[in-house]
């Protein structure tokens, strides 16, 4: 069992910034990959970023590309997602989530553990 728990978020002005951050509790941390997915009301959950076990491999959502960061302290049992020159359509709940074989997942059915999000609004 692992247990997520999200901070960081807030109210932002367009081209602003902000960093989330994911605690884990429980098993062992740098045994899950771990990603970070969103979603507005009446829409589904998207894929953001996923950081595989050791933080030498990433991969983006193209919306994300270029303006957000994801990096993992395993020391910490913490994952971070740093976002830049956020834009209001960014607006959305942000989860995290652990994913327990390792890979580079974009799929939200491959993720086992989740936190509870934190929301992300970003005025124009």
């Amino acid at each position: 069992q692992v247990q997520l728990v999200e901070s960081g978020g807030g109210l932002v002005q367009a081209g602003g910034s902000l960093r989330l951050s994911c605690t884990a509790s429980g098993r062992i941390f740098s045994s899950y990959a771990m990603g970070w997915f969103r979603q507005c009301p009446g829409k589904e959950r998207e894929f953001v970023a996923t950081i595989n076990r050791s933080g030498s491999m990433t991969t983006y959502a193209d919306s994300a590309k270029g303006r957000f960061t994801i990096s993992r302290d395993n020391a910490k049992n913490t994952v971070y997602l740093q976002m830049n020159s956020l834009k209001p359509e960014d607006t959305a709940v942000y989860y995290c989530a652990a994913e327990p074989y390792g890979g580079l997942a974009t799929m939200p059915s491959r993720y086992t553990y989740w936190g509870q999000g934190t929301q992300v609004t970003v005025s124009s």
